[in-house]
């Protein structure tokens, strides 16, 4: 069974709820995955990626072709599933309830409740990844993404790296998508361009509760961090 099946029995059952908002979703996820933590790891992981991008939308007030595109690319979700899937991001855009709550609870639901989660930060590029698809970030889904990560215990510097990963910062970018300062011998800068890889490596994603669904994630980042390496290597084989 995947993901977007598990996904939809939800749907089905949360949709019968008078108001469907984001405590709803949390406690149904709480109940009707009790006792397959693993499973429930999965499924809000992805109730996250849906519902905070639809709050990101609302936030922005445009929803683009492009953005809709970039949420179909990391979804990838099946015909039959579609309607569901709509449901979902429907029930969380209409909701009352601000983005800031949805963050909280599903923070608490997904997170490890240690500073930086590695979780909460597929979560974060997830939404980048959709933000940017139209060619830039908005202010608005600047300040939003910034303010989700405040919620998700991002620490500053953390954040930084993961904006590099998606935005062009200038000549200091490689070395911030790789959270490197500059300067550092270039054998030291390759040691912990490895390390990043390892961590970093799509079946490691899969193995802390990414569905095999979303991988899409995984592979951009490492695409960066790669091309980010490239690029001071390249740099240090100039010198």
């Amino acid at each position: 069974m995947s993901i977007w099946d598990r996904i939809g029995d939800f749907v089905i059952r949360i949709s019968n709820s008078a108001k469907a908002g984001v405590a709803d979703l949390v406690e149904a996820l709480r109940t009707v995955f009790e006792g397959d933590a693993e499973l429930r790891r999965r499924v809000a992981f992805s109730v996250a990626m849906i519902a905070l991008s639809a709050k990101m939308a609302k936030a922005d007030g445009i929803v683009t072709e492009d953005e809709i595109r970039a949420f179909r690319e990391i979804f990838s979700v099946p015909p039959e599933e579609a309607r569901n899937v709509a449901r979902l991001y429907d029930i969380a855009k209409q909701d009352v309830a601000g983005f800031e709550i949805y963050a909280e609870r599903m923070a608490r639901l997904c997170g490890t409740g240690h500073k930086n989660c590695a979780m909460l930060e597929d979560i974060l590029d997830g939404l980048f990844h959709i933000a940017k698809a139209d060619g830039l970030v908005h202010e608005r889904e600047s300040d939003f993404l910034k303010r989700v990560s405040e919620i998700f215990q991002i620490e500053d510097e953390h954040y930084q790296t993961i904006l590099a990963r998606h935005l062009d910062l200038g000549e200091s970018d490689p070395y911030r998508v790789l959270g490197i300062e500059r300067g550092r011998p270039f054998a030291d800068v390759r040691a912990h361009y490895r390390r990043l890889i390892a961590h970093h490596h799509p079946d490691r994603l899969i193995a802390r509760g990414l569905p095999e669904e979303f991988v899409r994630i995984a592979t951009t980042r490492v695409a960066a961090i790669n091309a980010a390496y490239e690029l001071i290597e390249k740099s240090a084989r100039a010198a």
